[in-house]
């Protein structure tokens, strides 16, 4: 079995669970007891607290906010780990989720890792945006693609987890999703329902006057939060993706453009120190953009 496996998809589809229930597989071994919780031997690197507050609310089960970045003193960290045994059995899997959110040197210090694996060791790398990895790292993966949901099944997964939801904001949610359960769920959670129309409307008309661009900030609140500037631009993508197929000659290439564009920012805004009102001006500017184009 190949040693390092790329799980790859959009945010929402189930990636990091499918990645715990497979580190379990590979390190279960006959005639050893599994622990139904914690594993010794399946690590899971992720975003840390971001500071000493922060982690003293993980420690109580609050919220907490995380670091931007998975950091190289985490892949260090796991690594001295590896010059050890497993602890139950010959096996042993490291999960990195997500990581395409690595720093530059813990990608590189995890190359030299996937190029020389310790035996019976298996890395999992859950990735929402794998062009963002080193290709060096890509290359040494096998890669897993999960696809997009149908609507049927995005409807009763939305249903099971928000059962009090109307059937106008679940087919809002199923719309705006790109065929993402998680995405669904959080549209519903962030009652994203306003800012999809304000997408809407500015993909349709533009946006000359900067109204629908002056609501849009008011839409997403004083101070929003960094989950719900990621669920914005991720619904902006969705809303301009969407249209991207029926355009045609400039707006088409309009929309095309605008949408790298904000797959570029989309990447940069948990790592970047942006100002919130300042981004949703420049993401509602690409969509006026591809308004007018179609004007």
């Amino acid at each position: 079995m190949h040693h390092a496996w790329l799980l790859a998809g959009k945010g929402g589809l189930g990636k990091h669970d499918f990645a715990n229930a497979a580190a379990r597989e590979l390190v279960k071994e006959e005639g050893i007891p599994q622990p139904v919780k914690d594993h010794p031997d399946i690590h899971t690197l992720t975003h840390l607290p971001k500071d000493d507050k922060e982690e003293r609310k993980r420690e109580k089960g609050e919220a907490f906010e995380t670091k931007r970045n998975i950091t190289v003193g985490q892949i260090r960290s796991m690594q001295q780990r590896l010059t050890t045994r497993p602890t139950l059995g010959s096996r042993r899997a490291i999960i990195i989720n997500p990581a395409d959110d690595m720093e530059k040197s813990a990608s590189n210090a995890l190359l030299k890792s996937l190029e020389e694996p310790p035996k019976g060791t298996f890395f999992l790398l859950v990735a929402h945006r794998p062009s963002r990895l080193l290709p060096t790292i890509r290359s040494r993966c096998r890669t897993v693609r999960f696809p997009s949901l149908k609507p049927a099944m995005l409807e009763q997964i939305i249903t099971q987890n928000s059962p009090n939801s109307d059937n106008l904001s679940v087919e809002a949610a199923i719309a705006a999703s790109g065929g993402s359960p998680g995405a669904a769920i959080e549209f519903l959670d962030q009652e994203l329902g306003p800012i999809a129309a304000i997408f809407e409307r500015i993909l349709d008309s533009g946006d000359n006057d900067m109204t629908e661009r002056t609501t849009l900030i008011k839409a997403a609140g004083q101070r929003p939060s960094r989950a719900r500037i990621q669920a914005i631009l991720g619904l902006a993508q969705t809303s301009l993706a969407s249209g991207i197929e029926n355009a045609s000659g400039t707006a088409q290439a309009t929309r095309v453009e605008a949408h790298q564009k904000l797959v570029t920012l989309t990447g940069q805004a948990p790592t970047h120190n942006f100002d919130p009102n300042l981004l949703l001006l420049e993401v509602s500017g690409l969509l006026a953009s591809a308004g007018m184009a179609s004007q």
